[in-house]
């Protein structure tokens, strides 16, 4: 069943846990990077992670993953209006959190805000949802 076919049924598709559980997966992954971000250095396992990947491409699989959350709890689970704009809705929340994020690291000891890891969260949300909504998960046109 496709996004917009979910969307026309959202009163009864959507309802108890179902609806609520893409919410959780998207405040427990938010709230994911918020705590690693608020470590004053990443925690041993993430140290690893970064000097295999590097911070950028870490930034970028970060925030793709949280904008293809996002797009699955705007298009399932936050009624029609934003199922039809879940791709959209989902690249703003993310960079709009990957703004907040490098606010919070300012005040975080031995951490500081870049612009640049702004830029790559915004890369990776975008690239994430767009292959995700065209390829794995497709909103079909109504006829």
């Amino acid at each position: 069943m496709t996004l917009r076919e979910l969307a026309r049924h959202t009163k009864t598709r959507t309802a108890g846990r179902f609806r609520w559980g893409h919410w959780v997966a998207v405040v427990a992954y938010a709230g994911l990077i918020f705590y690693l971000s608020a470590q004053p250095q990443p925690p041993e396992a993430v140290e690893t992670v970064l000097q295999a990947l590097g911070d950028r491409v870490l930034h970028a699989v970060e925030y793709g993953v949280l904008s293809v959350l996002c797009y699955r709890a705007f298009g399932y689970a936050a009624g029609a209006w934003a199922a039809t704009r879940a791709v959209t809705l989902a690249i703003v929340a993310s960079i709009g959190y990957g703004i907040t994020d490098e606010i919070h690291q300012a005040f975080v000891p031995l951490r500081d805000a870049d612009p640049a890891d702004v830029f790559m969260d915004a890369i990776g949300a975008t690239v994430a949802v767009l292959f995700w909504s065209q390829l794995v998960e497709p909103v079909k046109a109504e006829d």
